[in-house]
């Protein structure tokens, strides 16, 4: 598998010398360069990549404005390249592969070309699995239950515990006493009933890590735990409410309402 890679630094000597490093590694193509922030933001949304190794410090939009910029598409692996080593806590932060200070060690090149590979390969096999049952729901929605509930895949590999880091602190929540999620930027709020924590994830990310025949995406930034769905509400222009175990109130938008329809009842 090829590794579609993207480099950004405003640096034209910074670009050129990690382009020679990468060709000891025959799984990555450069397909592109920046060397700007604005620049990257549109390539990546245009070319959509696997992995950007991005520079922070740009005029500009920086590398975090970068990983920002691009929250409403599926991202890419990021690993950040940089001379200013006070910027690994960030780095990390915003979910980065790794984080290499310039001039870039070839030893821990090939350490995070190999933590990518391994980020790719789990991230296939998911999605391959999660195709599958789809499919499967759809031609043989009996066969899939059994296949679930007989060999436990699907709620295996599905979150029991999320750790959440919020105002200093880690909270250990357990999924099923979530009612919702919804989005806010690069963040999701969390809500179990009594309280509300701050995570930093994308809603996409999100997802893949809970089971769908619970969790359930009801609007484009919101996704509801329909075990704690009591009541449906209709609303104009084909919209409805669904008023969750707390009271509390949250809209399905049309274009989702056939998806809770299918699991409340």
């Amino acid at each position: 598998m090829t590794i579609r890679t993207i480099l950004v630094d405003d640096e034209k000597l910074a670009i050129q010398g990690l382009q020679v490093r990468l060709q000891a590694f025959e799984d990555v193509e450069v397909i592109d360069t920046c060397s700007n922030g604005r620049e990257a933001i549109r390539k990546i949304k245009t070319e959509k990549p696997d992995l950007v190794f991005l520079d922070i410090q740009m005029p500009g939009f920086d590398g975090f404005s970068v990983v920002k910029g691009v929250m409403e598409i599926e991202p890419p692996l990021f690993v950040f390249v940089t001379a200013y080593e006070e910027h690994a806590i960030r780095a990390f932060e915003a979910n980065a592969v790794n984080y290499l200070m310039k001039p870039v060690d070839e030893v821990r090149l090939a350490d995070t070309i190999e933590r990518v590979r391994e980020r790719i390969a789990q991230k296939k096999s998911t999605e391959d699995a999660e195709q599958l049952l789809d499919v499967l729901a759809e031609v043989a929605p009996d066969r899939a239950a059994e296949f679930t509930d007989a060999d436990g895949t699907a709620g295996d590999r599905f979150e029991k515990l999320i750790n959440v880091k919020d105002r200093g602190q880690i909270f250990r929540v357990e999924v099923d006493s979530i009612e919702h999620i919804e989005a806010a930027g690069d963040y999701m709020c969390i809500y179990t009933g009594d309280n509300s924590l701050i995570l930093r994830e994308t809603m996409k990310d999100l997802e893949r890590r809970l089971d769908p025949r619970k969790f359930q995406r009801v609007h484009r930034s919101t996704i509801v735990n329909l075990d704690q769905v009591r009541q449906v509400k209709p609303h104009t222009n084909g919209e409805c409410f669904l008023v969750l175990d707390s009271g509390a109130e949250v809209k399905v938008s049309r274009s989702y309402r056939d998806v809770v329809a299918r699991f409340v009842h």
